[in-house]
């Protein structure tokens, strides 16, 4: 099925160009129509924040299978693009399987987070991008590619930004389930973070800090650890435990966050912080992140920290936690434990935009990399400094799609350079 409409973004800050949205029902019908179209871009779920997605024809692939095709001689589930992590995670528990991780919300569809390294967190939890062990992309010419990891070329598809082709389906190693307890604090000095920050991020399987980057303290502290609890002493310096459940946002509902208070559950319904049956977050916000070396957090945070009364009335809330190295080519996390520095935004667009440049410089001397379906500046069109496989990724995209089909401004700007 093909239509004529414009869509918008989750946020509501962003309308694609596309006129046209096709929604194949096939794996056949995306080959045909790719193989037939000069220029054409996947779209999921719409959580980018930016033009990442921005093409004359858009391909959306919710009409096709779901696809849950379970394998547990292999522990691996192969599923469509269009699956949201919720969606899977509730089918594949109710089985007794689990992934390793997941992010904050549960509502984004697992080929669009893959494609953006969008990540989960914690010290020895890799981003969801790493659970893929095979990967099946319609390319320029229309062929059908299916990679896996006998080839070395997976490390570069898999945070592929849509620059590569469709994306049909995804493999994903998967594990026994397991459960998740969660708790809050609040008050959390930042002397106490600084003095160090990889006891205070590594007290729990997955931590992350919510501050407005103003005061002497953080705001709250959200933990979450795998039953059985590993011996792992958090440190309190006065931060009281939350006795009743928490929102992110000062004043927010609490009803639409997963349950707090140290009572275990199963890990889809701990490890994201919201529940997939309400709206994620605040729902109208935008979002920028920026990610650097676990060795260099505190210097990074002290220097967000002098630009805080700035940020603070443009602010949401923000959100300080960890993410484990990989050696996926474009994922924030390449080669390096990292720290990300995530930033929800007011609705206001110029607004942050003026900030940006200003939050880019602080965080420069760390080799800061932005999240790619997040907001960024990139003035001087400098990522390829930190990203060591961004040139083997540009010769894949040029041999994959020469004619640069799924080539957009977004990723001539940012990733592959003037289009020739």
């Amino acid at each position: 099925m093909t239509t004529s409409e414009r869509l918008r973004n989750w946020a509501g800050n962003h309308t694609y160009p596309a006129s046209v949205v096709h929604r194949p029902r096939t794996v056949e019908q995306v080959q045909e129509l790719v193989a037939a179209s000069s220029r054409v871009r996947a779209v999921g779920s719409r959580h980018s924040f930016n033009d990442l997605v921005d093409s004359p024809a858009l391909v959306s692939l919710d009409a096709l299978p779901a696809l849950h095709d379970l394998d547990p001689a292999s522990g691996t589930v192969r599923v469509g693009a269009a699956v949201r992590y919720g969606e899977l995670a509730a089918h594949l528990h109710a089985r007794g399987w689990a992934l390793h991780n997941l992010a904050s919300l549960p509502h984004i569809s697992v080929a669009g987070a893959v494609a953006t390294a969008t990540h989960g967190s914690g010290d020895r939890s890799a981003n969801l991008a790493t659970a893929v062990t095979g990967l099946e992309l319609v390319t320029a010419d229309g062929s059908l590619l299916t990679l896996t990891r006998a080839d070395a070329e997976l490390a570069g598809a898999v945070v592929g930004l849509g620059a590569l082709g469709v994306v049909t389906a995804l493999t994903l190693e998967i594990e026994p389930t397991y459960d998740v307890v969660q708790e809050v604090h609040t008050g959390l000095p930042w002397w106490a973070v600084l003095d160090d920050v990889d006891a205070v991020l590594g007290s729990a399987d997955s931590v992350s800090l919510f501050t407005d980057w103003r005061g002497e303290s953080v705001a709250q502290v959200w933990r979450k650890s795998r039953v059985p609890l590993a011996v792992t002493p958090f440190a309190a310096h006065g931060a009281v435990a939350a006795s009743t459940d928490q929102h992110p946002l000062a004043g927010g509902d609490a009803a639409s966050t997963t349950a707090q208070l140290g009572v275990a559950g199963p890990w889809h319904e701990r490890l994201p912080h919201f529940r997939m049956d309400f709206v994620p977050s605040a729902g109208a916000e935008l979002q920028s992140e920026y990610f650097v070396d676990r060795r260099e957090a505190g210097a990074a945070i002290e220097a967000v920290r002098r630009l805080g009364e700035r940020l603070a009335p443009v602010l949401l809330v923000s959100e300080v936690r960890s993410v484990a190295a990989d050696e996926l080519w474009l994922s924030m996390a390449h080669g390096r434990d990292s720290v990300g520095l995530h930033f929800t935004w007011k609705p206001l667009q110029e607004e942050v935009d003026a900030l940006l440049p200003a939050v880019e410089g602080a965080l420069a001397p760390y080799a800061a990399r932005p999240h790619w379906g997040k907001l960024f500046f990139d003035a001087d069109r400098s990522l390829a400094r930190v990203y060591p496989r961004l040139d083997d990724f540009r010769a894949l995209a040029a041999r994959l799609d020469p004619e640069g089909t799924f080539r957009n401004s977004f990723l001539d700007r940012h990733v592959l350079g003037a289009a020739g």
